[in-house]
């Protein structure tokens, strides 16, 4: 009996200073003391919120297109006798481009000429009849008819030969017509008909097409709702536009030209019309590019757009102070090239998180580090 109270005695004190060794190991709420690390700071990159003035852009997909073009085609039906311009060339108002034979013409042109010439010689005698018969009338030596007939000569050879004067100006415009020549300058395309070929005016295919290259439209629709901040651009003189053409890093600056004066009812989408001077030919026409129109410049807080963070709520970043990070509703206005724009919940200044969010929560702390995406790089 007394060895088992010794053996109860003996267990009772083991059980205490199990206990007692295991509250160092333990905390009054049963929680493992040593099972919680100390609590880490999350790596994240920031940026800074940045209070600057950036313009207001409207962007919309365009095509280019010239301001002239010219399909050139016969106005007689004859045969090609001459090609004198490369096939895309950049051609002059006024170049020679095809040369039609002319000989048909030519020959009438000498046909009326004679007839000319005889009709002025018949209208000379007729005018030398009617002197002397009016000399003769004058002394009752010829009835006056005979002077009346003479008369009649007069006017119908004088008729005959304008008749013909004008015929034979006809001729020289259609021998005009035999040499055509560029009516604009621009850049020609290749020649749709060689030498000896056959062309009638009433061929639908044009011979060659002149586009006018320098300067070029580039035409674009944007929506109704931003007619009345674009008119008032316009009016202020701010307005610009540039085209960006994809591949390639130059871009095209003009002038707004014109806007279309009606509305589409069914897409509810205005054409704008921009003038580029395109000198060094940069834009081709029927090239789709990006339209990039400036309306105004603007103060206006900026963030990289890989700050901002959508949910339920909206909009929100997270800004990083005193080594925490808590959570601030945002109002974008809009994004371009790779920036947000606040209008609301940020007043420029402040550090805000542009990679990391995922691992953030309201008060969490972190380890912020400068990113690459920083406003305004």
């Amino acid at each position: 009996m007394t060895k088992k109270k010794w053996l109860v005695g003996v267990a009772v004190l083991a059980l205490i200073g199990v206990a007692v060794l295991a509250r160092g190991y333990w905390g009054s709420d049963g929680a493992t003391r040593t099972a919680r690390p100390p609590a880490r700071d999350v790596p994240v990159e920031v940026a800074t919120a940045e209070r600057k003035r950036v313009p207001v852009r409207l962007d919309a997909l365009g095509s280019v297109t010239p301001m002239a073009s010219v399909a050139i085609k016969a106005r007689l039906e004859t045969t090609i006798t001459g090609v004198h311009f490369r096939d895309g060339a950049v051609v002059n108002q006024g170049d020679l481009l095809f040369t039609l034979d002319c000989r048909q013409i030519e020959a009438d042109m000498k046909r009326v000429q004679a007839v000319i010439d005889g009709a002025q010689a018949s209208l000379e005698q007729s005018q030398r009849d009617v002197e002397r018969y009016s000399e003769l009338v004058s002394r009752n030596a010829t009835p006056i008819v005979t002077l009346n007939n003479a008369q009649t000569s007069v006017n119908v050879s004088r008729a005959t030969a304008e008749s013909n004067r004008a015929q034979l100006e006809n001729l020289k415009v259609q021998l005009g017509f035999c040499a055509i020549r560029a009516p604009i300058s621009g850049r020609i395309s290749m020649a749709n008909v060689k030498v000896g070929n056959f062309v009638r005016q009433a061929d639908t295919a044009a011979m060659a097409t002149i586009n006018q290259i320098a300067p070029v439209y580039v035409s674009f629709s944007v929506p109704q709702k931003v007619l009345p901040d674009i008119r008032q651009a316009i009016a202020a003189e701010t307005a610009t536009v540039e085209a960006v053409v994809p591949g390639e890093t130059k871009r095209a600056s003009g002038q707004v030209a014109m806007i279309e004066n009606t509305v589409d009812p069914a897409t509810g989408m205005v054409m704008i019309r921009a003038s580029m001077p395109n000198t060094d030919e940069l834009l081709w026409p029927g090239t789709l590019v990006t339209a990039e129109m400036t309306l105004r410049v603007e103060d206006a807080v900026v963030v990289p757009a890989s700050a901002v963070q959508i949910s339920q709520t909206g909009n929100f970043v997270f800004v990083v102070k005193d080594g925490v990070a808590k959570v601030q509703p945002v109002k974008v206005v809009r994004q371009a090239v790779g920036q947000a724009v606040i209008s609301e919940g940020l007043s420029g200044g402040e550090t805000v998180v542009t990679d990391g969010q995922l691992l953030l929560a309201e008060g969490t702390r972190v380890n912020p580090r400068t990113g690459k995406t920083a406003a305004g790089s």
